[in-house]
């Protein structure tokens, strides 16, 4: 289960624990649609904005994000690789 949920009203003049519960959503535009795990952390986040967005529950899944390495881990990889050792 999950929650899609939609931020249809302005946050300007917001207070700034708003401002980042909003951000912590994943929601930058009005109109922004988002599909998040159902957790009780996302549904704290969501009371506290609830007047700015709307919810609902959906039965689809909440895409999974993939993990990326570190960028400084990354180019080391990338410099062992092109200087394979015979």
């Amino acid at each position: 289960m999950s929650l899609k949920i939609r931020l249809f009203k302005s946050f300007a003049g917001a207070p700034d624990d708003h401002l980042r519960t909003i951000r912590g959503l994943g929601l930058r535009k009005m109109g922004q649609v988002r599909v998040l795990q159902d957790t009780p952390a996302v549904r704290g986040m969501v009371f506290k904005v609830k007047h700015l967005i709307s919810q609902e529950v959906t039965e689809e899944q909440a895409p999974v994000g993939k993990r990326r390495k570190p960028r400084k881990i990354a180019v080391r990889d990338r410099a062992r690789a092109g200087r394979k050792s015979p």
